[in-house]
């Protein structure tokens, strides 16, 4: 029989919690998260500028000249298969990185998803030399890099999904419309395939709904607070009509009161807000996305 003394327990709960404590990817069988550049050589015409460094503090992070994806894995043994990219908002100026990008992995992660936090670049952002083209160029990247890197994730190239807050809302949609074709004959395999995600989920999208949606559009989820002070509530009930219209399989949420940017729900007072992210979950299980499938080899 073994006798802690008070100072040797004290050692032991040091050991064990203080890593989780303060480096929480440790807790979910990651060192670190891993960050990938979409481009090795740096974004398209802009390669002079990847070594330019980001901007972070508090919540926000800018500066964006090497955009990337940032890895978060599930804890060993409990991948399904499924994959999320996110984009979290920041009006194009910023990015709410943390509130909606890694506590959405911190959600996800648990069960079984895979989560890629997108650094997009930010045409807002004040002398900024980037357009909205140059989003959508990151966006598909995003897409087409996880897809063609599935084996190495564990992930379904078929399951792989995209989330977006507010002007990552728009973020998504810049991708969910169109085809996404690759190009066969790219000289870079990630360029050969698809960048359109297989579902699509966006909480209180910013931007403009397009005029009409196309009926293979991927099926969506779409959550937004009647009060949103930035008329997002507007584009999410446009966009919920549009994909009944097309018939596309869509589930929308709209609250009674929670204004905008209330993120992961956290720092609500109204539970139905502090609960949004099981709705999503549950959507997401309803749909297929969660079914755990044999492991990508």
């Amino acid at each position: 029989m073994i006798i802690l003394t008070k100072k040797d327990t004290m050692k032991v709960i040091l050991k064990l919690f203080v890593p989780a404590l303060f480096f929480p990817a440790l807790a979910f069988g990651q060192s670190q998260p891993l960050v990938i550049g979409l481009w090795e050589k740096g974004a398209p015409g802009f390669e002079d500028r990847k070594n330019i460094p980001e901007q972070a503090k508090d919540y926000w992070v800018k500066n964006i000249n090497n955009p990337s994806i940032t890895v978060f894995m599930p804890p060993e043994g409990k991948s399904n298969g499924c994959a999320v990219v996110v984009a979290p908002g920041g009006g194009f100026r910023e990015l709410v990185f943390h509130a909606e990008g890694e506590q959405v992995a911190e959600f996800l992660n648990p069960l079984g998803v895979t989560v890629f936090v997108l650094k997009y670049r930010l045409p807002k952002e004040e002398d900024s030399p980037y357009s909205m083209e140059n989003v959508r160029q990151d966006a598909y990247r995003a897409i087409r890099l996880v897809r063609s890197r599935a084996g190495e994730f564990h992930i379904d190239p078929n399951r792989i999904g995209m989330l977006g807050f507010s002007a990552g809302g728009e973020v998504v949609m810049m991708v969910a419309f169109d085809k996404g074709d690759g190009d066969p004959k790219a000289a870079d395999p990630a360029d050969r395939v698809n960048g359109r995600p297989d579902f699509q989920m966006m909480v209180y999208p910013g931007g403009t709904a397009p005029e009409t949606v196309p009926s293979d559009t991927p099926p969506a989820f779409l959550i937004c607070a009647n009060d949103d002070e930035y008329g997002c509530d507007k584009v999410t009930l446009d966009l919920l009509q549009k994909y009944r219209d097309a018939k596309v399989p869509v589930e929308a949420i709209f609250f009674a009161r929670g204004k905008h940017a209330f993120n992961m729900g956290d720092r609500s007072p109204y539970e139905a807000i502090r609960n949004w992210p099981k709705r999503m979950a549950e959507w997401m299980g309803d749909s297929g996305f969660m079914t755990e499938s044999t492991p990508v080899k």
